[in-house]
């Protein structure tokens, strides 16, 4: 069966059965384009999803910021720990992340444990700062600790790291919901990008965070059943059960976790300690992670969020790699030819029909789950950053309206660069533009809260400048000078090497607030 006949064709075969059939039975898959059953299935979920959100509005009518930027502080933290499962792992974890192992085995669970020692730090560490200060922007804490030319770049490299980092992932869902759904009916891909932005935008404009904690929760459970359904559906056509599933991965050479060769760019320090940094810095030092933290009524609620949070990330990046072995079984058992790229090997599987017709569904609605999820939260950090630490006018409704607007826009143009450019995998492309944007942020706050030193704020712009571009030197002439090639721990070295330029800026004792 052609899963993307033309309307045109669906429509004469409509005509042809309602003569016959009550309209009740047009409904029916036997009768409908995959494509079809699918905007259903997804009209459906936008329904519910509005819901939920115009119940995580109640009580506000569009006009507090305080709703907005913090839910008002009464976030309930198992129902923001459940949802920020699914935002941290996103789209981009489902397409990409199967796909990897054939390059990387399971060695991406070592980096997931060092997520978890990350997580605990963030809890334990940056949040009593954050919840002592008051913050609805966490980057307040580098005005009140260094000055206002340090909190305004460390709120720019904010926005630079998250417009480019949400946007890829959000590019990688747009590509596959346009070839899944909108391509078929003759859609353009800007007009894909448009539609599913103006979705986020509609239930996000009011009440911000207060309404995204309900709405990520609902998408995570949408992402877990989908990721399961995809899972069953593999396993039945290998005639596997749960047993004969589990020795099949275990047997795998693909199952390998572990890797202990210093030269590998998985060996296990660098990913464990790149894992821990990664945390911190993606979402200690996050403005889009931490707002929902920020949402909870105390920082106990916050810190059992954290924890919890960090405990799931293993398990439930474990069942994607475990997917993504089953699925090379599966082309192996076939004969298939696995895709060059990694990222397109579940889609393509799914586009040709050979998991099962039905496997459209819950794929799709699993990924534009998991966009939702990731994007929505990340469109309003990005609005309350411009608001609170830019402009700063934090109670002006009109302007952060419209600076909610300028940012889906930004998105737009964004995902479309990403288009032009075709990258390879995207969890690598994330994690390696993270190396770049977050160190000085990660320098930034080590240096503030693990020492006593003021620095001249008026030189800080030029040091966070000048660390990434020293690291861009670095990464490209290690191989050729010392055979040594970076991975993830770039991230740690523009750290260090901006903390070793404050130092330098030393500024008088009175120059700055001295918070800590």
């Amino acid at each position: 069966m052609n899963h993307y006949r033309s309307i045109g064709v669906f429509c004469r075969k409509s005509a042809i059965f309602c003569r016959n059939a009550p309209m009740f039975f047009l409904f029916s898959s036997t009768i409908m384009s995959t494509s079809l059953l699918v905007l259903l299935v997804l009209f459906l979920y936008f329904l519910l999803l509005f819901a939920v959100a115009r119940y995580g509005n109640r009580g506000t009518d569009g006009g507090d910021n305080e709703m907005f930027f913090r839910a008002a502080r009464r976030a309930p933290w198992p129902l923001v720990a459940f949802g920020m499962v699914g935002a941290s792992i996103s789209g981009v974890s489902l397409i990409s992340v199967p796909g990897w192992v054939a390059t990387t085995c399971m060695s991406y669970l070592q980096m997931c444990m060092g997520f978890v020692l990350g997580y605990i730090i963030v809890a334990f560490v940056l949040l009593p700062v954050y919840y002592r200060l008051r913050l609805t922007s966490i980057y307040g804490y580098l005005e009140q600790r260094f000055g206002n030319r340090t909190h305004r770049t460390g709120a720019l490299f904010f926005l630079l790291s998250k417009l480019t980092g949400a946007a890829a992932r959000l590019y990688v869902v747009c590509m596959v919901l346009h070839a899944f759904v909108f391509r078929p009916f003759g859609l353009a891909f800007p007009l894909t990008v448009v539609f599913v932005l103006l979705l986020i935008w509609l239930y996000t404009r009011h009440s911000g965070i207060g309404a995204i904690v309900r709405t990520d929760a609902l998408q995570t459970f949408c992402l877990l059943l989908a990721v399961f359904g995809i899972l069953w559906s593999v396993m039945r056509q290998l005639d596997f059960g749960i047993v004969e599933a589990w020795k099949a991965v275990a047997d795998s050479p693909m199952s390998q976790v572990f890797v202990w060769d210093p030269a590998s760019p998985q060996y296990f320090w660098r990913q464990f300690l790149s894992g821990i940094f990664i945390v911190i810095v993606m979402t200690g030092l996050d403005q889009d992670m931490m707002q929902k933290n920020l949402a909870c009524a105390s920082l106990r609620d916050a810190q059992k969020d954290m924890c919890f949070y960090g405990l799931a990330f293993v398990p439930v990046n474990a069942l994607f790699l475990a997917l993504g072995v089953l699925l090379h079984i599966f082309c192996a058992n076939h004969g298939i030819s696995v895709p060059v790229r990694g990222d397109d090997l579940l889609p393509s599987l799914v586009s040709a029909g050979v998991l099962g017709a039905w496997v459209t569904i819950p794929f799709v609605l699993g990924i534009i789950s998991a966009a939702f999820s990731s994007a929505d939260s990340a469109i309003a950090s990005l609005t309350t950053s411009l608001c609170v630490d830019i402009f700063r006018r934090p109670a002006d409704v009109r302007l952060r309206r419209w600076l909610h607007v300028l940012v889906v826009v930004a998105f737009v143009a964004v995902i479309m660069v990403f288009r032009a450019l075709q990258g390879g995998n995207a969890i690598d492309l994330i994690y390696t533009m993270a190396g770049y944007t977050y160190g000085p942020l990660l320098g930034l706050f080590a240096y503030g809260l693990l020492t006593r030193r003021p620095v001249l704020d008026r030189w800080v712009p030029l040091v966070c400048v000048f660390s990434p571009v020293v690291c861009a030197i670095l990464d490209h002439f290690a191989p050729i000078w010392w055979g040594y090639r970076f991975g993830y721990e770039l991230l740690m070295l523009n750290g260090l090497l901006t903390v070793a330029l404050l130092f330098l800026f030393k500024g008088s004792a009175g120059s700055t607030a001295n918070v800590r």
